[in-house]
């Protein structure tokens, strides 16, 4: 079994002020000083998104989702800022229901987000899909996002779903990077298409053995952050695959670093912790 007390561990002894409110939140829904808040919201943009560097003028899909993951687990999707980036990543939608950088980004975006690259165009599309998805789920547990009828982005999540369906292969599969599956099954199973969803749960689980810890990590807390049970299937394999992988120090792995192994060992305990704190955003 993963050890969460080594786990909480690691953090407290290795994360930085807003890791560590990041774990409080998570393990209690300890509320996070406002000075903190402010420092993880710095650096947007005044349309919304966040760049994907220090100072860069144009926002970034992918950035602000990593940015919203952040926020996520502090409680704060419900502020203004993440209403903001939520906003924004609506308005970003494009006419077929997917996601796409700037191409002033061409020169600068990693393989993952490169503009008019369609792998890159499926993983942008599930990760604005999934966080949009998120901020309905948070409207219709602590009230809407904003006055508008509805809450926020039903629409915008149906076409991102009708979108990710259209690239999907007969069995499963998809033309992409790997975390736009679990993003993608995320998606597509909070709009009812359940039989879609468990297609890629079951390429997932055929590679998860293959899978570094902070793919994994990421995997399950993805999917339990939608709703999925930690005694479905492939929670449970992907669980066993990070008791697997906990390192002796409490920590996992991550694939970009280890000054990135805390947001790993973070997205574990999302994944792992037995109760559903963390799950509603705090008030403005």
């Amino acid at each position: 079994m993963v050890d969460l007390e080594a786990a909480i561990g690691f953090v407290v002894a290795h994360g930085d002020a807003v890791e560590r409110a990041r774990l409080s939140w998570l393990r209690n829904g300890t509320p996070v000083p406002p000075e903190l808040l402010e420092t993880a919201e710095v650096g947007q943009s005044p349309d919304g998104g966040w760049p994907a560097t220090w100072g860069g003028e144009v926002a970034s899909v992918d950035a602000t989702c990593f940015r919203l993951s952040e926020l996520d687990d502090l409680g704060a999707l419900g502020r203004p800022a993440a209403r903001r980036a939520l906003d924004w990543l609506a308005s970003r939608q494009q006419a077929d229901g997917g996601w796409d950088e700037d191409l002033s980004l061409t020169g600068s975006a990693p393989e993952w987000a490169r503009p008019g690259d369609p792998e890159a165009k499926l993983f942008l599309t599930a990760n604005a899909g999934f966080w949009l998805t998120v901020a309905g789920l948070d409207a219709r547990a602590s009230g809407p996002l904003d006055h508008r009828v509805g809450g926020a982005y039903a629409g915008v999540v149906q076409a991102a779903a009708q979108s990710i369906v259209a690239r999907l292969r007969p069995d499963g599969g998809w033309p992409s990077f790997l975390a736009a599956g679990w993003l993608s099954a995320a998606v597509l199973h909070r709009q009812d298409m359940f039989q879609e969803s468990a297609r890629i749960q079951v390429v997932l689980a055929e590679r998860m053995s293959a899978m570094s810890p902070g793919d994994v990590a990421w995997l399950a807390a993805t999917l339990r952050r939608v709703g999925i049970d930690l005694h479905d299937w492939i929670m449970v394999r992907a669980l066993r695959r990070l008791a697997e992988t906990q390192r002796s120090d409490g920590g996992w792995e991550s694939d970009d670093g280890h000054q990135f192994d805390v947001h790993a060992t973070l997205s574990a305990i999302r994944a792992c912790r037995p109760a559903a704190a963390g799950a509603a955003p705090q008030p403005g």
